[in-house]
């Protein structure tokens, strides 16, 4: 990794919630004003001194999931879509690994101006980068291979408007925007398991839990990041 990515940790979680269960607290980070803002100084860092900015759950969280790919001999042509793709590191590391199919959407303008110069300056020229509201996608937006989220569904969940509704139509626009059969690839660090399992069914199916560091403490033992791989089943009409 170029030692101008700031990491900020192997898995660090900063969309962790500071409630315990499924109703979480309103926060910031659940606003298109936060990450305005906060893409706005990572674009002027980068134009400073060339840092691109942070890797969400870090390099590793990249890592486990081209492994999987990798592991299901998942085509290099594949269609993917990277759903909030922040600075882009992932749909560079996508692309560093073979795969040639790439798009990466972001709600943030200047998410995708940062993600664009970034792209550019590593001589990536065939990765499809737009500004799109994910929970309302446009009609181009379809027929994805895989679907890649690592942060996004957390931040809609801190949302300080309606977030089970905002919930309710991320999922629909992941059935909408994935191919009958697609795969989807969830990483979070403010739901379990369980509770990801009941949000996307019915419609999604588990494929694989992939690993994720362990912790442990008072005699408890679990995970602090969840990773998950889904498959869409009895798609939509």
């Amino acid at each position: 990794m170029d030692p101008s990515v700031s990491t900020h940790g192997s898995e660090d979680c900063s969309l962790q919630s500071t409630e315990t269960d499924d109703d979480f607290a309103p926060s910031k980070l659940g606003t298109k004003e936060y990450w305005d803002e906060s893409y706005k100084r990572e674009l002027q860092t980068y134009k400073d001194i060339g840092d691109v900015g942070e890797i969400w759950f870090g390099e590793e969280s990249m890592d486990r999931v081209i492994r999987w790919m990798e592991a299901e001999n998942i085509p290099k042509n594949a269609s993917i879509l990277d759903i909030g793709t922040g600075n882009g590191i992932f749909l560079m590391e996508l692309a560093k690994n073979g795969y040639s199919n790439l798009t990466g959407i972001d709600y943030s303008k200047t998410a995708v101006e940062l993600t664009t110069n970034i792209l550019k300056e590593e001589g990536l020229k065939n990765i499809n980068i737009q500004v799109e509201d994910f929970l309302n996608p446009s009609a181009e937006m379809k027929n994805f291979d895989i679907c890649i989220d690592k942060g996004t569904f957390d931040a809609i969940s801190l949302s300080p408007e309606d977030r089970e509704e905002a919930k309710k139509r991320y999922v629909g626009s992941l059935r909408t925007v994935l191919h009958p059969e697609g795969f989807f690839i969830v990483t979070s660090c403010n739901w379990t398991k369980e509770q990801l399992l009941q949000i996307f069914r019915p419609g999604f199916e588990l494929v694989k839990e992939l690993p994720t560091p362990r912790f442990q403490f008072g005699g408890m033992t679990g995970n602090s990041v969840t990773a998950l791989v889904f498959k869409q089943i009895n798609p939509q009409i």
